[in-house]
């Protein structure tokens, strides 16, 4: 009954100043909310990673040309990865299952009045498969379109509206690709972009068409490498190094002119580094809880002040020390708890508006509502007692003289 009695009296002094307890709760209001957006962006941009690592495969290594070396010396000419290396690889390597060859260049490419330069990708009609794509209207070219050096085109999701296009009207039209015409077969489905790189701003045309009709060329720029469910990648990797070792016949000691580039890996250093940097804007918002907790002590040291006549009364009609504690501490933890309340809402509602608005990935987990719940009553706590305590000293006696 005495901590009811408590509460009340702490509630009617809090309502006794609206303005200043309503100024008091901004603080704790700002940093709750800017606590759970920034958690909720963490999260998100967390999410997007893991949902990346599942649409590319874990299962995918990547073989890229490196650098000649003579005598430890790097040579100014890069290596070379050829279609036969893909083709040994797939042939030699007991943990491949499939293989997908890239060819790109930077080419111009024309639809009606309108052109830009984009990304061609040669590769084969593996590529989608290996690398999670889903045909979003029409599909993708063949074996049969490959080997006879067919002009058919697949382009990337957001590829139509570069061209000021859609999908509908360009599947099975013509468009240009260095002044050659090439009929529109099919559109992806976007999947977003990865770090710098958008996959979905390229144009796909058979991998043998691009050697002899565009590009002139028979060196890869990569190939992806499917590895057997079950394999360890280490070992993959070193099955696919000891055949291209020896199509390049490098000899041993000699430093491997390519490298092979595990997708796993290069997807958890990018989730390490968002992790990181969700905590770096947590720990920047928390400081703000920590300002509102500091507000919320200064005003509760001022309410001391001006009430030591009240208090001096309330202790001279029998009130003990434990029941002026308990009230001070009461207003300061109704505070933090209502402003928390009053954040987790802004919280919520900034972040959904962040993903509506401005398309960013927000995450608002049931984790961070709880954290900041008894983040903000610690706040309330940690920094009440001390005015608190300063109230249950006061000697009733002195407080009844204060003027």
């Amino acid at each position: 009954m005495l901590l009811l009695e408590t509460l009340r009296v702490a509630l009617e002094a809090i309502r006794s100043h609206k303005m200043r307890s309503l100024l008091t709760m901004l603080g704790i209001v700002i940093g709750v909310a800017a606590v759970i957006a920034m958690v909720a962006l963490g999260e998100g941009a967390q999410r997007a990673v893991q949902e990346q690592i599942s649409q590319l495969g874990t299962n995918v290594l990547t073989v890229r040309p490196g650098q000649l070396w003579f005598r430890g010396v790097r040579s100014g000419d890069a290596a070379e990865l050829t279609p036969e290396d893909a083709e040994a690889v797939l042939h030699r390597a007991a943990s491949v299952i499939a293989i997908a060859p890239e060819m790109r260049s930077s080419l111009q490419v024309e639809w009606g009045a309108t052109n830009a330069n984009m990304r061609v990708v040669g590769t084969s009609p593996q590529y989608a498969d290996i690398n999670g794509y889903a045909v979003a209207l029409g599909r993708f070219f063949d074996d049969q379109e490959n080997e006879g050096r067919r002009r058919v085109a697949v382009l990337g999701g957001a590829i139509p509206a570069m061209l000021s296009s859609s999908a509908e009207q360009i599947v099975g039209q013509q468009i240009r690709i260095r002044n050659i015409t090439f009929e529109v077969v099919g559109v992806l489905e976007e999947k977003g972009s990865f770090s710098w790189f958008n996959y979905d701003e390229q144009v796909y045309v058979p991998l043998e068409t691009a050697r002899f009709r565009l590009m002139g060329t028979d060196r890869l720029s990569s190939f992806n490498v499917e590895v057997a469910e079950g394999t360890s990648m280490s070992v993959a990797m070193s099955q696919i190094e000891e055949v291209v070792r020896r199509q390049h016949r490098l000899r041993v000691g000699d430093e491997n002119d390519f490298w092979i580039q595990n997708r796993a890996e290069l997807m958890g250093t990018q989730e390490e580094t968002t992790r990181t940097f969700s905590f770096l804007l947590a720990g920047i918002a928390t400081v703000s809880l920590l300002v509102g907790g500091i507000g919320i002590m200064n005003i509760m040291l001022v309410s001391v002040t001006e009430r030591t006549r009240e208090i001096g009364v309330r202790k001279a009609m029998g009130a003990t020390r434990r029941a002026v504690l308990m009230q001070f501490l009461l207003e300061a933890l109704v505070l933090c708890l209502v402003g928390g309340v009053l954040g987790i809402v802004v919280g919520v509602t900034g972040s959904n508006l962040l993903a509506e608005l401005a398309n960013w990935n927000t995450a608002v987990s049931g984790s961070a509502i709880l954290l900041a719940v008894v983040f903000s009553a610690s706040v309330g706590l940690f920094f009440g007692i001390w005015p608190a305590r300063r109230a249950a000293r006061l000697d009733p006696i002195v407080a009844l003289r204060y003027e």
